[in-house]
């Protein structure tokens, strides 16, 4: 074969590649293909290939190529095209903009590399790329000046941005799942960090209070920043506005737990007449009661683990009672060792005021260390103190502690939902989800998205930081439901429930999921990953730029060939390595 160049009139020349054959002693040549179209720096490679002067097979490639450089790329195309997947970008906002990309930036870097906003400034500009999500989304020179204008230009469009993630997660009639966490600060200089009850054990902190509204299935709507603190109630009214007002909905199903949705907010924010119903549960303090009067006792359980209730405490609301024998075991288990551990620790401090040098005194003094005791192991109500200035004694509360142990096990759901709509069954594994909400905090405080801890000043800087991680996490919500065949994660979860006994049981893993974890592969063979390490696997496909040693050559991309296991992740995303 060769490169020939025909005259072709008063037009340019065409460019054909042709091949020489024989026949009958005669040498003819036919052409090919017409290569005009592949531009002059390609029509003479080939030429130079043709011709023989590349190196032949088996010479060394680095003497022909060089490779400019590598960067990790297999993360970012599977993170970047299920975002766009999603619409996100679209979401945030219609119209493509500098600030919209890097808030996408922002959102892919929680998820592949989360990291301070200077760090991530740092791996998207050209001179210090980690990974090619700066290349790809074409953020020349982006610094952490812009990424904070990205975050004040983003934070206006949250209603929106929330108001449009409801449209698409929650319904009329549905389950709408609401719970708080709280994350420290470092530094003291943000008028929304305040001391308040820690979830990190970090009392000696300030910190935010965020809460979160997912669909039954634990996919994240709408976040909401409050000052450190707040307390658990106080928020619930907001979010029935919001739920109300800004989404519309008229008539769902709230869910919260039992330190939320109190009987004062219940009265307050939640009566009949607003449209929401909802789902809580009774504090001990309420469960003793009931025992108390006789309406709840341990015959109800013998011969099921649900039964409900009424008691005129509670008008116009169903009281589901459940029995839970592993639980009554484990709380018999642990309360002993913990009032054991109480105890020992208490008399540490009353051999502090009995000591010869320098004994512990003052009634202030010996009470902040007694309270720091009974707040480490929660079991302050058990125990009765006396302090005095020069002493102090503690007894077991006997009565109480045998009252709460005749009650192990024993849980009460309350709710306002009528029977009809859900079944007493349905309203206890409505309760249940929460752990939905719960697995969402984990991802963003520390398996993940490490939303803490949080170093802006601003208040509106602190929400928008927020905002960016919640919108990471619907990312990663979706791509860990369609990346379930290849991760330790349950895919089987629904048919396991399914299969469950009672709703009061704990709940099961899957055949497949224990078969997953026990053998750490997949019914096919392949390797399982966690999301994390699924994201390392993918991170060693590299976008590679090779520069052609022979300058008249351009330079060009190259992609690393994925593996098995990585293509397969590929196609349950339903994206691709090439995004431009």
């Amino acid at each position: 074969m060769y490169v020939a160049t025909v005259p072709n009139r008063n037009s340019p020349p065409a460019i054909l590649l042709r091949e020489s054959y024989r026949e009958k002693g005669k040498v003819k040549s036919r052409t090919v293909a017409n290569i005009t179209h592949l531009g002059p720096q390609k029509i003479e490679a080939l030429r130079r290939a043709l011709s023989g002067s590349l190196p032949a097979v088996g010479s060394p490639l680095p003497d022909s190529f060089r490779i400019a450089r590598s960067l990790p790329h297999g993360h970012v195309a599977a993170v970047l095209g299920c975002l766009r997947n999603l619409h996100l970008d679209s979401i945030l906002d219609p119209a493509p903009s500098r600030q919209r990309e890097l808030v996408i930036a922002m959102i892919v870097a929680r998820i592949i590399e989360p990291a301070s906003k200077l760090a991530t400034a740092r791996g998207l500009h050209p001179d210090t790329l980690h990974h090619s999500l700066g290349d790809v989304l074409q953020l020349d020179s982006a610094d952490e000046t812009e990424l904070y204008q990205a975050m004040d230009w983003l934070l206006p469009r949250q209603a929106r941005i929330e108001q449009q993630l409801a449209q698409r997660q929650l319904s009329d009639g549905g389950l709408v799942l609401y719970d708080l966490t709280s994350t420290y600060f470092e530094g003291r200089h943000c008028p929304l960090a305040k001391l308040g009850h820690s979830r990190d054990d970090k009392s000696g902190k300030p910190q935010v209070v965020f809460g979160l509204l997912t669909n039954a299935s634990g996919c994240p709507v709408a976040v909401e920043i409050f000052e450190g603190n707040t307390g658990d109630p106080k928020t619930v009214a907001s979010q029935v506005k919001k739920l109300r007002e800004r989404f519309g909905l008229s008539n769902v199903v709230l869910v919260g737990d039992r330190g939320m949705i109190t009987s004062a907010r219940i009265r307050q924010d939640l009566p009949a007449a607003c449209g929401i119903q909802w789902i809580s549960a009774l504090r001990a303090s309420q469960i003793q009661k009931l025992a108390t009067g006789g309406q709840l006792q341990m015959s109800l359980f013998d011969k099921t683990d649900l039964v409900e209730i009424a008691h005129p405490d509670f008008p116009g609301e169903r009281l589901v009672a459940c029995f839970n024998p592993l639980l009554a075991e484990e709380r018999a288990r642990k309360r002993p060792e913990l009032l054991a551990a109480t105890e020992k620790q208490l008399e540490k401090i009353a051999a502090a005021t009995r000591r010869g040098k320098r004994p512990l005194r003052g009634k202030q003094n010996i009470g902040v260390r007694a309270g720091k005791i009974l707040n480490r192991y929660k079991m302050g109500k058990h125990f009765q103190l006396r302090i005095e200035d020069d002493s102090f004694h503690y007894e077991r509360k006997t009565a109480n502690i045998e009252r709460e142990e005749s009650l192990d096990g024993i849980y009460v759901i309350r709710t306002s939902v009528r029977k009809e709509a859900l079944s007493g069954e349905q309203v206890v594994a409505s309760y249940k989800s929460l752990s939905g909400v719960e697995r969402a905090f984990r991802s963003l405080k520390t398996v993940d998205l490490h939303v803490r801890p949080i170093h802006h000043r601003l208040p509106d800087r602190v929400r928008a930081h927020i905002l960016l991680c919640m919108l990471a996490y619907y990312v990663e919500w979706h791509m860990r439901q369609r990346l379930l065949p290849i991760l330790f994660d349950d895919d089987e979860k629904l048919q396991a429930q399914a299969a469950r006994k009672s709703v009061v049981a704990p709940a099961q893993r899957s055949a497949s999921a224990k078969l997953k974890a026990l053998t750490k592969h997949t019914s096919e063979g392949a390797p399982v990953h966690s999301f994390q390490t699924l994201l390392g696997d993918l991170a060693t496909i590299a976008k590679n730029r090779i520069q052609p040693t022979d300058k008249s050559i351009a330079a060009f991309h190259m992609l690393t060939q994925p593996t098995a296991i990585q293509q397969r992740a590929f196609d349950l995303l339903g994206v691709t390595l090439r995004l431009n």
